[in-house]
């Protein structure tokens, strides 16, 4: 099984949850106030995935798996694109 195919399989909605009363209904890592977001942020911030792991010892490995598999997921049903510019 190659890694998209993992993603396609994985049930991220088993790790990642949204509830109007936690951070404003924001996906995140159920049992925790981690945000979908703040987590890639701090990817995009150049930490990587065992900082992460270090820093929230709450987290698993999975949790992290389920965070790629949403976005994969959002990406493939076009929810994360914006409409591209108009090219002059």
């Amino acid at each position: 099984m190659n890694n998209i195919d993992y993603f396609c399989n994985m049930n991220w909605q088993e790790h990642i949850i949204s509830n109007k009363k936690v951070l404003l209904g924001k996906p995140t890592i159920k049992g925790t106030r981690l945000s979908v977001d703040h987590l890639i942020s701090l990817l995009a911030q150049g930490w990587t995935e065992q900082d992460i792991l270090q820093n929230y010892p709450r987290l698993t490995v999975k949790d992290l798996q389920a965070v790629f598999a949403y976005i994969y997921d959002n990406i493939r049903d076009g929810l994360l694109y914006s409409q591209p510019g108009k090219i002059a």
